[in-house]
């Protein structure tokens, strides 16, 4: 079989497969145009997010049998169209849940215990005390909205504070010992914390809306690791003016590009940013939640695991 590598990944996925005995060939900087001239030639393409992977990029693929994305979600391959070819579509999500799950819970206790606005702040010279007086999860109440592997991770992590962990899910019964699974009314009822793990779709697109955020009993914090089209950048900040939302740690923004390696679409940078860049009270991180050290060796392997299991 041969496999076609679309983006440079940890240096154990093209050795292992080469072990197993398939052709690898690199290709990393041509253009979409270009791939889709030789594509017809490949049984198995390895993707992070460089580019769509859409029923044109599909029709040409003759010979496809799977497609490795080497990442947690699918949004940037019509999904439908290639299971209807017949192609194998493999993620990994397992590989960089541990990751993401940290990355949430130092996002929360930075925003609870101002830390980056404190650093700053002594960085100009400025010891302010009070103003920089935190508070404590003990006693509060986290909403997770998704309940997979990178809410499960979260809710894991969180096992050893004293909070209470409810979740929503579109699936039933997926709670577990470390999580209550909730209806969305109560979990709207009693969040002090609201963390996303969800994956793009036409469902969660635009969730986080004014509609949405005022149906919260209580104001609440906003953790957002997953995608940056859930949550309406305006609305957000909306919020966060009226104190509805306390503050939000956001990895993932509206604004990124497809690929999740550039942040604008244009170079203006919109007003809403502008005022989340400015705000005490927002932690932003360019898209990294998942992106460690640990999680790069395990998102390949896990993709490895994945061929080997379905093909050898």
């Amino acid at each position: 079989m041969k496999i076609l590598h679309l983006d440079t990944n940890h240096p154990l996925l093209l050795h292992q497969l080469n072990e197993i005995g398939f052709q690898n060939d690199e290709d990393y900087t041509s253009s979409k145009e270009k791939i889709m001239s030789k594509i017809h030639l490949y049984d198995g393409i390895i993707i992070r997010s460089r580019f769509s992977i859409d029923n044109s990029f599909l029709d040409r693929a003759k010979k496809l049998k799977f497609i490795g994305r080497v990442g947690a979600g699918l949004e940037n391959i019509d999904c439908e169209y290639a299971e209807s070819k017949k192609i194998i579509l493999f993620a990994a999500p397992e590989g960089n849940r541990n990751a993401v799950g940290e990355h949430c819970l130092a996002m929360l206790l930075s925003l609870f215990n101002k830390l980056n606005q404190a650093d700053k702040e002594i960085r100009k010279g400025k010891w302010l005390r009070e103003k920089n007086r935190g508070i404590e999860l003990t006693g509060k109440t986290i909403g997770l909205i998704g309940y997979g592997n990178m809410g499960k991770s979260f809710a894991k992590k969180l096992c050893g504070f004293d909070v209470n962990v409810i979740c929503y899910d579109i699936k039933p019964k997926v709670g577990d010992k470390n999580c209550i699974q909730v209806s969305l009314q109560e979990l709207q009822e009693k969040s002090d914390v609201l963390s996303l793990h969800i994956p793009q779709t036409k469902l969660t697109k635009n969730m986080i809306n004014t509609s949405f955020i005022n149906s919260f009993k209580k104001s609440f914090w906003l953790i957002n690791t997953a995608r940056g089209t859930s949550v309406n950048t305006q609305n957000l900040v909306y919020a966060l003016k009226s104190g509805k939302i306390l503050g939000a740690g956001l990895d993932v923004l509206e604004y990124e590009k497809t690929s999740f390696e550039n942040l604008f679409t244009e170079h203006k940078i919109p007003v809403s940013l502008e005022y989340l860049m400015h705000s005490e009270n927002v932690i932003l991180s360019p898209h990294i939640a998942g992106w460690t050290v640990e999680s790069k060796q395990k998102l390949a392997q896990t993709i490895v695991d994945k061929i080997k299991a379905t093909f050898c």
